[in-house]
């Protein structure tokens, strides 16, 4: 079986976009040269790689082994490019960093600093929500991943970044924003706008309310904490977020003062166990855990048990 190096970055840029004109964008050539390049290594292989439905690739079973092979192949190649980089003193090389969306709040800012220390490297950040982030996990896509609610599911190696405080919002003008003490209760008859289900913040409302017996008689699913604040300052209702979305400036917006809240809920520094990091991935780490509010040292937990 003769495929290039080249060839298997090809078909794994194909795998992770989904299209043969956007492989072809990643590898810099054109989608002509891409189709035929693709060609070849169905052709090395022997067996159908992918289908085209509804102009979006599918990957065979056989494709997603090559996907696994090739995606393994170019961690290494690249683990020992940055090897070889810190060998002679250079800091060039490449990190991949994937977020859940509520951390774009804050995540950038601690890249920016990551940069400026190491303007050599190249990033690439994926802001994606909490299913699609799990996926990449999965699939060992990335060097890191920061999110609220790691999967129980995967073993994995989990350090806490920082707090991530989950707190009631109401528009600015809500007869309750000036109160100091209000009960859950008295949120009863309003419409709450939360994230979607499956979100982490999503995950972790539900079952701070479901733990107070607290069930919202009205409830909004929104898709991004932009459009919440967005409705909330709108006066379409309440809704519950992390403090982190909110930034420094929210006129329009006021955290209520009420019992039980904020939730106390945390960031989560998060790579597959057994993984070994690049040496940029290392660095990057410490750097995260240096700036974040109290790093705190790993937590090595395998994936939950699915038996009885």
């Amino acid at each position: 079986m003769n495929i290039t190096f080249r060839q298997l970055r090809l078909f794994l840029a194909l795998a992770e976009t989904g299209s043969v004109s956007a492989a072809a964008k990643v590898m810099h050539v054109t989608q002509p040269t891409a189709s035929m390049q693709l060609r070849e290594v169905t052709q090395a292989v022997g067996l159908p790689l992918y289908e085209v439905i509804s102009r979006r690739v599918h990957l065979t079973e056989a494709g997603q082994a090559l996907a696994r092979t090739a995606r393994a192949i170019a961690a290494e190649w690249d683990a020992f490019e940055q090897r070889v980089s810190g060998a002679k003193g250079l800091t060039s090389g490449r990190l991949k960093v994937a977020v859940v969306s509520t951390a774009k709040s804050f995540v950038p800012r601690l890249l920016g600093s990551f940069c400026k220390l190491h303007p050599q490297i190249d990033i690439s950040l994926e802001v994606l929500n909490r299913d699609h982030v799990i996926n990449r996990l999965r699939a060992n896509q990335d060097d890191l991943y920061v999110m609220s609610m790691p999967p129980a599911d995967l073993p994995l190696e989990d350090q806490i970044l920082m707090p991530n405080p989950l707190v009631v919002i109401a528009h600015a003008g809500h007869p309750l924003a000036p109160r100091k003490r209000i009960r859950l209760e008295q949120l009863q008859g309003e419409r709450f706008i939360l994230r979607e289900k499956g979100s982490g913040t999503r995950m972790a409302t539900d079952a701070h309310l479901r733990a107070r017996g607290f069930v919202p008689s009205t409830v909004l699913e929104l898709g991004s904490n932009e459009a919440i604040k967005e409705s909330v300052e709108g006066q379409l209702g309440v809704s519950i977020v992390s403090r982190h979305s909110l930034g420094a400036h929210h006129e329009g917006l006021a955290v209520l003062n009420v019992s039980g809240f904020p939730i106390q809920s945390q960031w989560h520094l998060v790579w597959p166990k057994g993984k070994q990091l690049s040496p940029i991935a290392e660095v990057f780490r410490g750097h995260l855990l240096g700036v974040g509010e109290g790093g705190r040292g790993p937590v090595s937990r395998p994936a939950a048990s699915t038996l009885g």
